[in-house]
């Protein structure tokens, strides 16, 4: 192995009566093969000319040792193969290396059950960000392992929801803002379940994308009566290319688990309440809009013209534009 140093580096440190026995000290050590000189690094102008950077050959380690342990003492779960090519780099992460081993080894039963990443990486390497922040990701690939194999979940911060019952089947309505999320709790919690004429047990509060990250861990924060396989999902947004944005990719990204519907009657009725399109707030400037597909196919043709006619002329409708009365089924 060998590192690049300047001839600045060379001479630091070291006093010299003359040029004449400075380049003197640093002929000798090219002679002996302590320097390489980089031809084409040029020369620093003197004379004699001396090259301005080298080649410095390092003492190769003798890995020897480390070799043996990678061969025989560690865990038969651990792929050795990365680390005998590279043992400069088990060298590095022997410690970690160890850990893992030590655990696969003594410990393998408590892999049967699922705990927290940090609760898994604590029990590992006594580090509970060594798998999240540190160089866990790396020490797993390097020894072969999938992550899987450590059967931990990641952890987020829980969903907002309010619950008026647990009887199930249930409807649940996802909600993109807080304040309508608010406004709806508050009348459920007056004892009106029923949102423009559907009954809602629960509502949770999807806090704009974040909503898809949250369900990610759904199986596992969730009441058990909200995972229950014959209810209905439902979701309400702002009506513009983000909003549609956000419950398209959510809605895909989870298709094959549950079918998540728009709440036709929300957007219908946001709809009602626009008199005129300059009473619109301005869409976004950057906003996507390739978007609308999944979402459009849900409505009527009369209340999807009136949806295009809004995002064509760069206005939109936010969900704040209906309160807790708004949401009364008119008869």
């Amino acid at each position: 192995m060998k590192k690049k140093i300047d001839y600045e580096t060379v001479i630091k440190g070291r006093r010299f009566s003359s040029y004449a026995e400075e380049a003197a000290y640093v002929r000798e050590l090219i002679e002996k093969g302590a320097l390489i000189p980089i031809k084409k690094s040029g020369t620093n102008g003197k004379s004699p000319a001396l090259p301005l950077r080298y080649w410095k050959p390092e003492a190769e380690e003798d890995y020897s040792g480390l070799l043996e342990e990678i061969r025989y003492k560690l865990s038969t779960d651990i792929d050795i193969s990365f680390y005998l090519h590279k043992p400069h780099i088990y060298k590095d992460e022997r410690k970690y290396v160890l850990l893992l081993s030590d655990y696969l080894k003594d410990h393998k039963d408590r892999l049967k059950t699922c705990i927290s990443m940090n609760e898994r990486s604590y029990d590992i390497w006594r580090r509970e960000k060594f798998l999240s922040k540190e160089k866990g990701e790396t020490v797993l690939k390097h020894c072969g392992i999938d992550q899987s194999v450590l059967n931990y979940y990641t952890t987020r911060e829980p969903l907002a929801y309010f619950s008026a019952t647990k009887d199930t089947p249930q409807n649940l309505l996802i909600i993109e803002n807080l304040d309508t999320f608010y406004s709806i709790r508050k009348r459920m919690l007056g004892g009106n379940p029923d949102i423009l004429g559907m009954n809602f047990g629960t509502i949770i509060y999807g806090d704009g994308k974040r909503i898809s990250k949250a369900f990610e861990d759904y199986e596992i924060c969730a009441e058990p009566y909200m995972t229950d396989s014959e209810n209905r999902f439902y979701y309400f947004g702002d009506l513009d290319y983000e909003g549609i944005l956000i419950y398209e990719s959510f809605a895909e990204k989870f298709a094959d688990e549950v079918e998540i519907i728009p709440f036709c009657s929300a957007y219908e009725r946001m709809l009602d309440k626009v008199t005129a399109l300059l009473e619109l707030p301005d869409t976004k400037k950057g906003q996507n809009r390739n978007t609308g597909q999944r979402f459009f196919a849900f409505f009527s043709h009369s209340t999807l013209e009136k949806m295009k006619n809004i995002l064509e002329h760069d206005k939109y409708i936010p969900q704040e534009i209906l309160s807790e009365l708004d949401f009364i089924q008119e008869v």
